[in-house]
């Protein structure tokens, strides 16, 4: 394979929910803690995250909601992290990231973003004209020696990496809640197939295990074969 293999990697709810709300206020990594029933076997999922590929996929504005933004800057870790963003990360968001990353890839196509004016020798920025995502796991196996990624970013770009063929493994943590709401992200979002022309565009997976963890969580590891 002339790109990085993926895997996506997410922790949603019983009904496919990865968020507790619509707004942005609301996420599960802040809301999970605190709702009795689903905090006591919440701690296996993140066990897990630390054992997923040293290479990262997420996005500018899952980490400015998580506060990357204003954060101190961290302690260094043996993750390398890829980021697409045009406009949400500051420049202290950049530096945060070269902070914490072994290698630190950003994707944009916004030629004015803050990243362009750190220097860190392990800043990495993929400048595009649209967005490719094919290109740029290519770029990331080819320039940087990424052969395996683990995505972790919003519906929206989970639904665009279905939809162009570039998911390989899902390994996912359900745990025991059901969220609801049609407004609510979920797994998989994006443009909804709306013709049986376009069926070829969904991803069909064959099961390699499911895993009954405690707490009434559940793993479920698939391949994807179409």
């Amino acid at each position: 394979m002339d790109r990085a293999v993926t895997t996506l990697f997410m922790l949603m709810s019983v009904d496919g929910k990865i968020s507790t709300g619509s707004s942005d206020e609301m996420d599960v990594d802040k809301d999970f803690p605190n709702i009795t029933g689903v905090k006591e076997g919440l701690h296996q999922y993140y066990e897990f995250e630390q054992m997923s590929d040293l290479w990262s996929f997420n996005t500018g504005r899952v980490q400015q909601k998580m506060g990357v933004n204003e954060e101190d800057f961290p302690a260094k870790s043996p993750v390398s992290f890829v980021l697409l963003d045009n406009h949400h990360l500051t420049e202290h968001g950049i530096r945060y990231f070269c902070q914490l990353s072994k290698e630190f890839v950003l994707i944009t196509q916004n030629p004015a973003h803050p990243a362009f004016l750190v220097k860190e020798d392990n800043l990495h920025i993929i400048m595009q004209d649209t967005l490719d995502l094919a290109g740029a796991l290519k770029i990331l196996k080819e320039d940087y020696g990424c052969s395996r990624l683990t995505v972790q970013s919003g519906g929206t770009l989970n639904g665009l990496f279905l939809r162009k063929k570039l998911l390989d493994y899902i390994d996912i943590v359900v745990a025991p809640i059901l969220i609801g709401g049609k407004d609510t992200a979920t797994l998989i979002d994006g443009a909804s197939i709306t013709s049986v022309d376009d069926l070829h565009a969904l991803g069909v997976l064959k099961l390699e295990a499911c895993d009954v963890l405690k707490n009434s969580y559940i793993r479920l590891r698939y391949k994807v074969i179409n």
